[in-house]
């Protein structure tokens, strides 16, 4: 059985579908709408004749333009990984065969490339955050990236760049005004840059660094305010020595050092 295309109109919400018209007798009827792209390859026009194989494949083929041209929108915003592209795809109850196709398609065209699409989001993230490379990694394998795409675009994430940004946070973390000594603070420091994802090379080096420019002063007077907690808290109980000892160990447990906590007892004993 065929049927004869009668008229072909263009949909007035989408020009780039058209509804195709079939042959009823006298008149003719709504049969079904393809893409241009289809219409194009299957040179439909006025007055060809369709057999079932060929409406099925039409129907097949529109079908797989319309979830290409989906995937194609969803890119538009920015790059996806092709894990990113399939899970959408699933999401939106394409035909699994359909998927394959689409994805192939995509690579083939050059709009899905997860190497490209690594080394761009390693190079966003390096702009705009503080996370480190270990971080960013595994952000990209979480993303369907493999271990080896994600390891090869972190190499953008260059030593110095790390040691930039390490330093940078880190020196905005000891500018927060903490009273703990100042090697409790770099204890804290290096943890938070384990947290963020910094190789362990430049958490040595950035803590060497703001440990040989460390402000004595502060360091003081964080000794200052600590020991002068130390004490209030135990001069009601002790005296003379034996406060002395208490002051000593909790100023040690706190990380400072025997010359600012001798400094201060000896400061401590002149006012007393």
């Amino acid at each position: 059985m065929t049927v004869v295309i009668s008229r072909i109109t263009t949909q007035k919400k989408s020009k780039s579908r058209y509804n195709i018209f079939l042959k009823d007798g006298e008149s003719d009827k709504y049969g079904f709408s393809v893409d241009e792209t289809v219409l194009i390859e299957y040179g439909l026009r006025k007055g060809l004749e369709l057999d079932e194989e060929t409406m099925d494949s039409l129907i097949q083929e529109d079908s797989f333009q319309k979830s290409y041209t989906m995937a194609i929108n969803f890119l538009s915003y920015r790059m996806r990984s092709t894990k990113e592209i399939r899970d959408y795809l699933v999401k939106k109850e394409v035909e699994h065969e359909q998927i394959v196709r689409i994805v192939e398609k995509l690579v083939i065209e050059g709009y899905l490339d997860d190497q490209q699409f690594a080394n761009a989001f390693v190079q966003t993230r390096i702009n705009t955050s503080s996370k480190g490379p270990l971080i960013v990694k595994k952000e990209l394998m979480e993303k369907g990236v493999s271990a080896q795409i994600a390891a090869k675009a972190v190499e953008l994430y260059t030593y110095e760049v790390q040691f930039e940004k390490a330093l940078k946070f880190a020196e905005k973390k000891l500018k927060t005004g903490s009273k703990h000594a100042f090697r409790k603070q770099l204890q804290q420091v290096g943890a938070n840059l384990i947290q963020k994802g910094f190789i362990q090379g430049v958490i040595q080096e950035v803590l060497q660094e703001i440990e040989s420019e460390k402000n004595d002063d502060s360091e003081w007077e964080a000794v200052c305010y600590q020991g002068e907690k130390l004490m209030r808290k135990h001069e009601r109980k002790y005296e003379g020595f034996e406060l002395e000892q208490k002051i000593k160990e909790g100023l040690y447990r706190k990380g400072f050092t025997m010359d600012h906590i001798n400094r201060f007892l000896d400061e401590l004993k002149e006012e007393m």
